[in-house]
């Protein structure tokens, strides 16, 4: 996300961690789904006020209420205006907001709800999947400084025509960001259903340790290899803006000491995502992560031109195929290539009929395909300094028997495609290979 989508830029007006500080919290779907959990999520909000923070929540919609309410526009219309969608599927979070601000107020906390057009927090007119433009922080300031805690709506803003607009689901974890960035908040702590970010998914490796820091580099790879922790997005305007995040859990008890896991001085509970620079000591993989699903598909013997790999990938995007790893051979004569890539599985019968429709524009001599591919992926900030990971991942999946599709490499990731089937099994493999399983990671 690019630093000019909020104008104003964020600062650490005083020391996080035990000392006073300005925090913006943010509760998700499930830490508010009902009016009890709200109360819960409340005694967090408390727990800060009474330690002599100033405070700012953001609140999602109650948990399954953003899909009741698209249920009901399309049951009116299953063409409708995008600006009444959002008009309507807006109001979930207003309805939080409202009950948080009461919740607070009967707590004796001074307390009151802000609607985003309230705020306000500006966006572009791209109704359902707007991005903010500005946030005017002056009437939050004001608030916070006096002593109160505004409650914020997440996910929604207001047009440069007056209209409500919705940023996209999971919109509420980029308002909480953008607001920590416009009031120059010490940390955004994001509040969920799990206690924070773990080496891998603890379904599949019940030995997966919670990480007490990880990079936001390190999170925006996870997070865009299939770890549902944080939105992409989200991630992506916190690096810009040098936001430090803190993922924790709704549902750990708000009146237990605040113990940062590795026993730093952030004096808070659940995984830090911060600068690279505040991890003294970098692992070389912090995590593992697997996307299922995937399908790949190759065409052969493309005709070796100028613009071939545009147009093959240009057709897909106009399609509305989101295209993953993508890898290509040239043969030996250098006249033609092999083009390999990879489409989440429902998309893959569209994908084919969509570049044998265009077979007249792309020239090749045929298209294969096959569904039912698993991406596993290790990622490490530490993986720059250290020689030898790839070979290390290959190495250790062999000895488990699986074969490798494809591979694909960033500066502090790779990622391979292999048969769904074992797709488990490689995760533990390299979870248990590059030390993950032991504590203290």
């Amino acid at each position: 996300m690019a630093a000019r989508e909020i104008k104003r830029t964020a600062g650490f007006g005083r020391s996080s961690g035990n000392k006073l500080a300005r925090i913006v919290v943010k509760f998700g779907g499930t830490s508010v789904a009902t009016v009890e959990r709200i109360r819960q999520a409340a005694r967090h909000v408390k727990r800060e006020v009474d330690a002599g923070h100033e405070v700012a929540v953001v609140v999602s919609a109650m948990s399954g209420k953003t899909n009741e309410l698209v249920g009901w526009v399309n049951e009116a219309s299953p063409l409708h205006d995008a600006r009444e969608y959002d008009a309507v599927v807006a109001s979930g979070e207003q309805v939080t907001a409202g009950l948080m601000a009461i919740v607070l107020s009967e707590m004796g906390i001074q307390s009151r709800s802000f609607a985003g057009w309230q705020v306000p927090i500006h966006t572009d007119d791209a109704h359902g999947a707007a991005r903010i433009t500005e946030i005017d922080p002056t009437e939050l300031d004001k608030r916070m400084k006096d002593g109160w805690v505004p409650v914020i709506t997440g996910f929604q803003g207001i047009s440069p025509h007056g209209r409500i607009t919705t940023l996209g689901r999971g919109g509420s974890d980029t308002s909480a960001v953008a607001v920590a960035a416009a009031v120059k908040a010490d940390r955004c702590d994001i509040y969920t259903d799990v206690d924070g970010v773990y080496t891998t998914d603890p379904r599949i490796v019940p030995k997966a340790q919670r990480l007490a820091r990880i990079s936001f580099e390190e999170m925006l790879e996870m997070a865009s290899l299939g770890a549902k922790v944080l939105m992409i997005r989200s991630v992506e305007m916190a690096m810009a803006y040098k936001v430090r995040l803190v993922v924790r859990s709704t549902f750990d008890d708000p009146d237990a000491p605040q113990v940062a896991p590795d026993g730093s001085d952030t004096g808070v509970p659940g995984t830090l995502v911060c600068d690279e620079d505040e991890i003294v000591e970098k692992q070389i993989v912090s995590g593992v992560t697997l996307a299922k699903a995937e399908a790949k598909i190759t065409l052969r013997d493309v005709k070796d031109n100028p613009g071939v790999a545009a147009a093959i990938f240009g057709t897909l995007a106009d399609q509305g195929i989101i295209v993953d790893m993508i890898v290509q051979n040239i043969a030996d004569d250098g006249a033609t290539t092999d083009i390999t890539f990879t489409v989440p599985d429902s998309e893959y019968d569209k994908a084919i009929k969509t570049l044998k429709d265009a077979g007249d524009r792309i020239e090749y001599a045929r298209i294969s395909g096959s569904k039912g591919g698993a991406k596993v992926s290790v990622v490490g900030v530490g993986m720059r300094s250290h020689a030898g990971v790839a070979s290390s991942m290959f190495k250790a999946l062999a000895d488990k028997g699986i074969n490798i599709q494809l591979i694909t490499t960033s500066e502090i990731k790779t990622s391979v495609l292999i048969d769904e089937q074992y797709a488990e099994l490689a995760v533990r493999a390299l979870h248990t290979y590059y030390g993950l399983d032991k504590k203290d990671v």
